[in-house]
Protein backbone atom coordinates (compact mmCIF):
# COMPACT_ATOMS: atom_id res chain seq x y z
CA UNK A 1 0.00 0.00 0.00
CA UNK A 2 1.51 3.38 -0.77
CA UNK A 3 1.67 6.46 1.11
CA UNK A 4 -1.30 8.14 -0.74
CA UNK A 5 -3.70 4.83 -0.38
CA UNK A 6 -3.47 5.81 3.59
CA UNK A 7 -4.96 9.69 2.63
CA UNK A 8 -1.99 11.21 5.41
CA UNK A 9 -1.43 14.36 5.08
CA UNK A 10 0.30 16.82 7.65
CA UNK A 11 -1.08 17.27 10.84
CA UNK A 12 -2.98 13.57 10.46
CA UNK A 13 -2.25 11.45 13.78
CA UNK A 14 -1.47 7.63 14.13
CA UNK A 15 -0.82 5.17 16.63
CA UNK A 16 2.40 3.16 16.05
CA UNK A 17 4.70 1.12 17.97
CA UNK A 18 8.59 2.16 18.06
CA UNK A 19 11.60 0.50 17.47
CA UNK A 20 15.36 1.28 17.46
CA UNK A 21 16.73 4.55 17.67
CA UNK A 22 18.18 6.40 14.12
CA UNK A 23 20.77 8.83 13.11
CA UNK A 24 18.82 12.34 13.50
CA UNK A 25 17.61 12.37 16.95
CA UNK A 26 14.29 9.68 15.86
CA UNK A 27 13.25 6.68 16.39
CA UNK A 28 12.06 4.16 13.78
CA UNK A 29 8.24 2.89 13.66
CA UNK A 30 6.09 1.27 10.54
CA UNK A 31 2.31 2.08 9.73
CA UNK A 32 0.69 -0.89 8.52
CA UNK A 33 3.36 -3.86 10.86
CA UNK A 34 6.67 -4.96 10.06
CA UNK A 35 6.67 -4.35 6.54
CA UNK A 36 4.82 -0.71 6.43
CA UNK A 37 5.67 2.57 5.45
CA UNK A 38 8.73 4.18 7.80
CA UNK A 39 7.97 6.78 10.44
CA UNK A 40 10.51 8.69 11.74
CA UNK A 41 9.17 9.79 15.48
CA UNK A 42 10.84 12.22 17.46
CA UNK A 43 10.18 12.17 21.56
CA UNK A 44 9.70 8.62 21.22
CA UNK A 45 12.05 5.81 23.23
CA UNK A 46 12.20 2.57 22.00
CA UNK A 47 9.17 0.01 23.08
CA UNK A 48 6.63 2.87 23.29
CA UNK A 49 3.20 3.12 22.05
CA UNK A 50 2.73 6.27 20.89
CA UNK A 51 0.38 8.30 18.98
CA UNK A 52 2.95 10.40 16.78
CA UNK A 53 1.52 13.39 14.48
CA UNK A 54 2.58 13.27 10.98
CA UNK A 55 4.77 16.77 10.31
CA UNK A 56 6.40 16.01 6.73
CA UNK A 57 5.37 13.48 3.77
CA UNK A 58 8.06 12.15 1.88
CA UNK A 59 8.37 9.56 -0.81
CA UNK A 60 8.69 6.25 1.10
CA UNK A 61 8.60 7.73 4.56
CA UNK A 62 7.30 10.42 6.86
CA UNK A 63 8.24 12.29 9.46
CA UNK A 64 6.27 12.81 12.74
CA UNK A 65 5.96 13.73 16.73
CA UNK A 66 5.12 11.16 19.42
CA UNK A 67 2.21 13.82 20.77
CA UNK A 68 0.78 11.01 23.26
CA UNK A 69 2.27 7.78 25.00
CA UNK A 70 0.07 5.01 25.75
CA UNK A 71 2.88 2.38 26.69
CA UNK A 72 5.55 4.27 27.74
CA UNK A 73 9.56 3.10 28.18
CA UNK A 74 10.96 3.04 31.61
CA UNK A 75 14.14 5.32 30.81
CA UNK A 76 11.35 8.33 29.63
CA UNK A 77 11.49 11.04 32.03
CA UNK A 78 10.51 14.82 31.94
CA UNK A 79 12.52 17.13 29.89
CA UNK A 80 13.87 19.84 32.27
CA UNK A 81 13.39 22.46 29.88
CA UNK A 82 9.34 23.51 28.88
CA UNK A 83 10.74 23.69 25.21
CA UNK A 84 11.72 20.63 24.39
CA UNK A 85 8.63 18.74 23.57
CA UNK A 86 6.80 18.87 19.86
CA UNK A 87 6.15 22.23 18.00
CA UNK A 88 8.63 23.75 20.29
CA UNK A 89 12.33 24.06 20.43
CA UNK A 90 14.12 22.11 17.88
CA UNK A 91 17.41 22.13 20.02
CA UNK A 92 17.47 19.00 22.73
CA UNK A 93 16.32 15.53 21.10
CA UNK A 94 16.72 13.24 24.21
CA UNK A 95 15.66 15.69 27.18
CA UNK A 96 13.34 13.52 27.71
CA UNK A 97 15.81 10.27 27.80
CA UNK A 98 17.37 9.42 31.44
CA UNK A 99 21.28 9.96 31.29
CA UNK A 100 22.29 6.15 31.22
CA UNK A 101 19.59 5.43 27.70
CA UNK A 102 20.81 8.51 26.31
CA UNK A 103 24.60 7.09 26.35
CA UNK A 104 23.04 3.74 24.95
CA UNK A 105 20.84 5.58 22.27
CA UNK A 106 23.89 7.08 20.91
CA UNK A 107 26.17 4.20 21.52
CA UNK A 108 23.75 2.03 19.32
CA UNK A 109 23.31 4.76 16.54
CA UNK A 110 27.40 5.09 16.36
CA UNK A 111 27.51 0.83 16.13
CA UNK A 112 24.87 0.99 13.30
CA UNK A 113 25.86 3.58 11.16
CA UNK A 114 29.51 1.76 11.39
CA UNK A 115 28.15 -1.43 10.72
CA UNK A 116 25.88 -0.68 7.66
CA UNK A 117 27.62 2.41 5.73
CA UNK A 118 31.51 1.89 6.99
CA UNK A 119 31.16 -1.75 6.35
CA UNK A 120 32.18 -2.88 9.46
CA UNK A 121 31.57 -6.30 11.26
CA UNK A 122 33.26 -5.45 14.59
CA UNK A 123 33.09 -2.02 16.18
CA UNK A 124 35.92 -2.87 18.70
CA UNK A 125 32.99 -2.08 21.66
CA UNK A 126 32.62 0.89 21.28
CA UNK A 127 30.70 2.91 23.74
CA UNK A 128 29.70 6.43 23.95
CA UNK A 129 31.07 7.65 26.88
CA UNK A 130 30.11 11.08 29.45
CA UNK A 131 32.05 14.21 30.03
CA UNK A 132 32.24 15.69 33.42
CA UNK A 133 29.60 18.30 34.23
CA UNK A 134 26.51 16.79 33.78
CA UNK A 135 23.83 17.21 31.01
CA UNK A 136 22.65 20.99 31.68
CA UNK A 137 24.39 24.43 31.54
CA UNK A 138 27.56 23.00 29.45
CA UNK A 139 26.94 24.57 25.96
CA UNK A 140 29.70 27.73 26.07
CA UNK A 141 28.62 28.87 22.44
CA UNK A 142 24.81 30.11 21.76
CA UNK A 143 23.10 31.80 19.02
CA UNK A 144 19.72 32.96 19.41
CA UNK A 145 17.58 33.61 16.30
CA UNK A 146 15.38 36.68 15.88
CA UNK A 147 11.47 36.78 15.35
CA UNK A 148 9.27 39.35 12.95
CA UNK A 149 8.17 41.10 16.69
CA UNK A 150 12.28 41.13 17.77
CA UNK A 151 11.87 38.39 20.38
CA UNK A 152 14.60 36.00 20.55
CA UNK A 153 14.60 32.71 20.52
CA UNK A 154 15.51 29.37 18.86
CA UNK A 155 14.46 27.08 15.76
CA UNK A 156 11.87 24.37 15.66
CA UNK A 157 13.00 21.45 14.46
CA UNK A 158 13.76 21.44 10.73
CA UNK A 159 12.31 24.97 10.56
CA UNK A 160 13.21 28.80 10.42
CA UNK A 161 10.10 29.53 12.70
CA UNK A 162 11.32 31.31 15.89
CA UNK A 163 10.32 30.15 19.21
CA UNK A 164 10.64 33.00 22.13
CA UNK A 165 12.42 30.76 25.02
CA UNK A 166 12.77 32.58 28.67
CA UNK A 167 16.86 30.81 28.90
CA UNK A 168 18.57 27.80 27.13
CA UNK A 169 18.64 25.30 29.78
CA UNK A 170 22.25 23.57 28.17
CA UNK A 171 23.28 27.26 27.92
CA UNK A 172 26.71 27.87 30.56
CA UNK A 173 25.84 29.72 33.39
CA UNK A 174 27.31 32.76 32.12
CA UNK A 175 24.93 32.92 29.36
CA UNK A 176 21.54 31.75 31.06
CA UNK A 177 22.54 34.60 33.32
CA UNK A 178 22.43 37.40 30.30
CA UNK A 179 19.50 39.63 29.75
CA UNK A 180 20.01 38.49 26.03
CA UNK A 181 16.37 37.10 25.90
CA UNK A 182 14.61 39.29 28.26
CA UNK A 183 15.23 42.59 25.62
CA UNK A 184 13.50 43.66 22.44
CA UNK A 185 15.92 43.43 19.48
CA UNK A 186 14.90 45.52 16.63
CA UNK A 187 16.95 45.96 13.01
CA UNK A 188 18.44 42.27 14.39
CA UNK A 189 18.33 38.53 12.89
CA UNK A 190 20.65 37.01 15.55
CA UNK A 191 22.29 37.24 18.72
CA UNK A 192 25.45 35.11 19.52
CA UNK A 193 27.03 34.91 23.15
CA UNK A 194 30.18 33.10 24.16
CA UNK A 195 31.41 31.85 27.84
CA UNK A 196 35.01 31.00 27.38
CA UNK A 197 36.80 28.54 29.45
CA UNK A 198 39.06 31.31 30.22
CA UNK A 199 36.49 33.12 32.01
CA UNK A 200 34.89 35.34 28.92
CA UNK A 201 32.30 36.20 27.92
CA UNK A 202 31.19 38.06 25.18
CA UNK A 203 27.85 39.11 22.63
CA UNK A 204 27.47 40.42 19.68
CA UNK A 205 24.39 40.71 17.05
CA UNK A 206 24.33 40.61 13.42
CA UNK A 207 22.03 43.22 11.24
CA UNK A 208 18.78 41.81 10.19
CA UNK A 209 19.55 43.85 6.88
CA UNK A 210 23.06 41.65 6.01
CA UNK A 211 22.96 38.48 4.22
CA UNK A 212 23.05 35.34 6.56
CA UNK A 213 25.93 33.80 5.53
CA UNK A 214 28.58 37.78 5.13
CA UNK A 215 31.41 37.18 7.88
CA UNK A 216 34.12 39.65 7.24
CA UNK A 217 36.15 37.74 10.41
CA UNK A 218 38.71 40.08 10.55
CA UNK A 219 36.67 42.90 11.36
CA UNK A 220 33.29 41.88 12.43
CA UNK A 221 31.62 42.45 9.22
CA UNK A 222 27.58 42.24 9.79
CA UNK A 223 28.25 41.59 13.78
CA UNK A 224 27.93 44.46 16.35
CA UNK A 225 29.78 43.72 19.23
CA UNK A 226 27.90 44.51 22.58
CA UNK A 227 29.47 42.77 25.27
CA UNK A 228 33.13 41.58 26.03
CA UNK A 229 35.61 41.49 23.28
CA UNK A 230 35.92 39.84 19.92
CA UNK A 231 38.82 37.37 21.04
CA UNK A 232 38.44 35.18 24.21
CA UNK A 233 41.05 33.19 25.98
CA UNK A 234 40.17 29.37 25.82
CA UNK A 235 41.78 26.67 28.22
CA UNK A 236 42.76 23.27 27.04
CA UNK A 237 45.85 20.98 26.55
CA UNK A 238 47.30 22.83 29.43
CA UNK A 239 47.68 25.90 27.54
CA UNK A 240 46.09 29.32 26.87
CA UNK A 241 44.69 29.61 23.76
CA UNK A 242 43.68 33.22 22.07
CA UNK A 243 41.17 32.76 19.76
CA UNK A 244 38.35 34.96 17.98
CA UNK A 245 34.73 34.69 19.81
CA UNK A 246 32.76 33.71 16.69
CA UNK A 247 35.42 31.15 15.35
CA UNK A 248 35.56 27.76 15.75
CA UNK A 249 36.13 25.88 19.42
CA UNK A 250 34.14 23.06 21.00
CA UNK A 251 31.24 24.11 22.96
CA UNK A 252 31.56 21.49 25.67
CA UNK A 253 33.73 22.90 28.01
CA UNK A 254 36.03 19.56 28.82
CA UNK A 255 35.56 18.16 25.20
CA UNK A 256 39.01 19.75 23.66
CA UNK A 257 41.22 18.24 26.70
CA UNK A 258 39.01 15.04 26.22
CA UNK A 259 39.81 15.25 22.62
CA UNK A 260 43.50 15.82 22.62
CA UNK A 261 43.77 12.87 25.53
CA UNK A 262 42.25 10.69 22.85
CA UNK A 263 43.85 11.61 20.18
CA UNK A 264 47.63 11.34 22.00
CA UNK A 265 46.66 7.75 23.50
CA UNK A 266 45.39 6.30 19.88
CA UNK A 267 48.23 7.83 18.00
CA UNK A 268 51.05 7.30 20.87
CA UNK A 269 53.49 9.78 18.98
CA UNK A 270 56.96 9.22 19.05
CA UNK A 271 59.81 11.66 19.21
CA UNK A 272 61.10 13.11 16.01
CA UNK A 273 57.93 11.87 14.02
CA UNK A 274 56.32 14.51 11.38
CA UNK A 275 52.53 15.14 11.83
CA UNK A 276 49.71 17.00 9.83
CA UNK A 277 46.67 18.83 11.48
CA UNK A 278 43.92 18.69 8.78
CA UNK A 279 40.90 21.05 9.61
CA UNK A 280 42.94 22.70 11.82
CA UNK A 281 41.43 25.51 13.54
CA UNK A 282 43.48 27.17 15.99
CA UNK A 283 45.91 24.39 16.40
CA UNK A 284 44.47 22.30 19.07
CA UNK A 285 45.88 19.14 17.83
CA UNK A 286 49.23 20.74 16.77
CA UNK A 287 50.20 21.94 19.89
CA UNK A 288 49.83 18.54 21.29
CA UNK A 289 51.67 16.88 18.80
CA UNK A 290 54.18 19.12 18.26
CA UNK A 291 54.79 18.99 21.76
CA UNK A 292 55.30 15.11 22.05
CA UNK A 293 56.91 15.30 19.04
CA UNK A 294 59.38 17.74 18.40
CA UNK A 295 59.24 16.96 15.05
CA UNK A 296 58.06 18.92 11.79
CA UNK A 297 54.26 19.64 12.13
CA UNK A 298 52.19 20.98 9.95
CA UNK A 299 48.46 22.80 10.21
CA UNK A 300 46.07 23.46 7.14
CA UNK A 301 43.16 25.60 8.08
CA UNK A 302 41.00 27.25 5.35
CA UNK A 303 39.16 30.03 7.65
CA UNK A 304 41.24 33.33 7.88
CA UNK A 305 40.11 33.89 11.30
CA UNK A 306 41.61 30.39 12.23
CA UNK A 307 45.29 30.95 10.16
CA UNK A 308 45.41 34.00 11.90
CA UNK A 309 44.39 32.13 15.32
CA UNK A 310 46.80 29.20 15.22
CA UNK A 311 49.96 31.17 13.71
CA UNK A 312 49.48 33.08 17.20
CA UNK A 313 49.14 29.94 19.20
CA UNK A 314 51.51 28.16 18.06
CA UNK A 315 54.40 30.31 17.47
CA UNK A 316 56.38 28.83 20.58
CA UNK A 317 55.99 25.25 18.82
CA UNK A 318 57.66 24.02 15.83
CA UNK A 319 54.55 24.33 13.21
CA UNK A 320 53.76 25.75 9.91
CA UNK A 321 50.14 26.90 9.48
CA UNK A 322 48.80 26.50 5.40
CA UNK A 323 46.18 28.82 4.64
CA UNK A 324 44.19 26.63 2.42
CA UNK A 325 41.60 23.92 1.67
CA UNK A 326 42.64 20.61 2.73
CA UNK A 327 41.49 18.57 -0.50
CA UNK A 328 43.32 22.00 -2.41
CA UNK A 329 46.45 21.14 0.04
CA UNK A 330 46.72 17.54 -0.83
CA UNK A 331 46.21 17.96 -4.83
CA UNK A 332 48.62 20.78 -5.08
CA UNK A 333 51.03 19.46 -2.51
CA UNK A 334 51.08 22.55 -0.39
CA UNK A 335 52.17 19.79 1.91
CA UNK A 336 53.30 16.23 0.48
CA UNK A 337 54.43 13.43 2.41
CA UNK A 338 55.87 11.16 3.63
CA UNK A 339 54.46 12.00 7.40
CA UNK A 340 53.85 9.71 10.50
CA UNK A 341 50.72 10.56 11.58
CA UNK A 342 47.58 12.78 10.85
CA UNK A 343 44.74 14.25 12.55
CA UNK A 344 41.94 14.54 10.47
CA UNK A 345 39.44 16.89 12.07
CA UNK A 346 36.88 17.95 9.15
CA UNK A 347 33.47 19.47 9.52
CA UNK A 348 30.22 18.03 9.85
CA UNK A 349 30.62 16.74 5.98
CA UNK A 350 33.07 14.37 6.20
CA UNK A 351 36.54 14.48 4.81
CA UNK A 352 35.36 13.32 1.50
CA UNK A 353 36.59 10.33 -0.88
CA UNK A 354 39.31 12.76 -2.44
CA UNK A 355 40.99 13.88 1.03
CA UNK A 356 40.97 10.46 2.19
CA UNK A 357 42.81 9.18 -0.65
CA UNK A 358 45.73 11.76 -0.65
CA UNK A 359 46.12 10.67 3.24
CA UNK A 360 46.74 7.00 2.37
CA UNK A 361 48.89 8.04 -0.34
CA UNK A 362 51.05 10.05 1.91
CA UNK A 363 51.41 6.60 3.83
CA UNK A 364 51.72 7.86 7.49
CA UNK A 365 51.50 4.89 9.94
CA UNK A 366 48.44 6.51 11.73
CA UNK A 367 45.54 8.43 11.15
CA UNK A 368 43.04 9.68 14.24
CA UNK A 369 39.68 10.85 12.69
CA UNK A 370 37.78 13.09 14.71
CA UNK A 371 34.57 13.04 13.66
CA UNK A 372 31.18 15.03 15.08
CA UNK A 373 28.75 12.96 12.88
CA UNK A 374 29.00 9.54 13.02
CA UNK A 375 27.91 8.95 9.38
CA UNK A 376 30.15 10.96 8.17
CA UNK A 377 33.14 8.92 9.81
CA UNK A 378 31.14 5.60 8.64
CA UNK A 379 31.35 6.87 4.59
CA UNK A 380 35.04 7.72 5.40
CA UNK A 381 35.71 4.81 6.89
CA UNK A 382 34.43 2.85 4.02
CA UNK A 383 36.84 4.87 1.79
CA UNK A 384 39.85 3.91 4.09
CA UNK A 385 38.89 0.62 4.30
CA UNK A 386 39.09 -0.02 0.33
CA UNK A 387 42.01 1.64 0.03
CA UNK A 388 43.49 -1.16 2.40
CA UNK A 389 42.96 0.25 5.94
CA UNK A 390 41.36 -1.08 8.70
CA UNK A 391 39.74 0.62 12.00
CA UNK A 392 42.22 -0.06 15.12
CA UNK A 393 40.32 1.74 17.92
CA UNK A 394 37.13 3.45 18.34
CA UNK A 395 36.34 5.91 21.03
CA UNK A 396 33.30 8.25 21.38
CA UNK A 397 31.91 11.16 23.98
CA UNK A 398 29.02 12.55 24.56
CA UNK A 399 30.41 16.11 24.21
CA UNK A 400 26.91 17.08 23.50
CA UNK A 401 24.39 15.64 25.76
CA UNK A 402 20.15 16.37 25.20
CA UNK A 403 20.54 16.33 22.03
CA UNK A 404 21.52 13.54 19.41
CA UNK A 405 25.06 14.64 18.57
CA UNK A 406 27.90 12.69 19.54
CA UNK A 407 31.53 13.00 18.57
CA UNK A 408 33.82 9.80 17.54
CA UNK A 409 37.35 9.23 17.40
CA UNK A 410 38.89 6.46 15.52
CA UNK A 411 42.39 5.05 15.12
CA UNK A 412 43.00 4.16 11.29
CA UNK A 413 45.82 2.02 10.40
CA UNK A 414 47.29 0.52 7.22
CA UNK A 415 46.42 -3.39 7.28
CA UNK A 416 49.45 -4.99 6.40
Amino acid sequence: MSLAEHDLVEGDRVEVTVGAPAHGGHCVARIGGEHGHVVFVRHALPGERVTAEITELHKGYLRADAVSVQEASPDRVTPPCPYARPDACGGCDLQHVAPAAQLEWKTAVVRELLMRMGGLTDTLGVRVEPLPGGLLGWRTRIRYAVDAADRPGLLKHRSHEVVPIDRCRIAHPALQELDVTARSWPDVSAIEAVASTGGDVTVFAREASAPADLLDEAHGGDRALLEGSAHVRERAAGREWDVPAEGFWQIHPAAADTLVAAVLELLDPRPGESSWDLYGGAGLFAAALAERTGGRTTVVESSPAGVAAARRNLADVKAEVVAAKVDVALARRRIAGPVDLVVLDPPRAGAGAKVVRAVAAAAPRAVAYVACDPAALARDVKTFTGLGWRVAALRAYDCFPMTQHVECVALLVPDR
